[in-house]
């Protein structure tokens, strides 16, 4: 069997349902660490970098409907407004989803430039409603965007690399 696809395939290999559920889980416990100063600060969103990648690698498993339903969980988790988070991650999800080829079309490094404004746009979005909500926008949030896009690389290989078939030792 061969393991080795072309970069423009890469995106065929299989994902099961239990798989990506999984991801999302870990993505979800990372989410609640206990951060503090200015790690606080430049926490990255694990729920929304996952999201973006199955949006991307997964448009038709992984969507708006998805994203919203994560947001709402991490907004009850999180004790904040509701509909906040599930509004951004929709609102990535409705980016990833729609770009999901042109996206795909680079390698990792330019990927990161291209799922930078998604981020942007997400964290925006979340931002938008707490200024609606409270009077005020905490810039500092931002730099956690920024964090969360040098952290698709890893993501990215980590995922993928989980996402190969295993070889069977006796096929040798």
């Amino acid at each position: 069997m061969n393991h080795n696809l072309p970069k423009d395939q890469e995106f065929m290999l299989p994902a099961s349902g239990g798989f990506i559920v999984m991801t999302l889980f870990v993505a979800v416990m990372l989410n609640w660490l206990p951060w503090g100063g200015w790690a606080l600060v430049l926490r990255p969103d694990f729920v929304a970098l996952v999201l973006l990648y199955w949006c991307t690698h997964k448009p038709y498993r992984v969507g708006i409907g998805i994203a919203w339903m994560m947001g709402i969980f991490a907004d009850v988790a999180d004790a904040s407004l509701f509909g906040q988070h599930a509004l951004a991650y929709a609102v990535l999800a409705f980016g990833g989803t729609v770009l999901h080829r042109r996206i795909q079309m680079f390698d990792m490094r330019q990927q990161m430039m291209q799922i930078f404004p998604l981020l942007l746009l997400s964290y925006a979005t979340y931002a938008a409603v707490h200024w609606q909500v409270h009077g005020l926008i905490e810039w500092e949030y931002f730099l956690g965007c920024v964090v969360t896009a040098l952290l698709w690389i890893p993501l990215t290989i980590l995922l993928q690399n989980l996402r190969h078939p295993r070889i069977d030792p006796d096929e040798l």
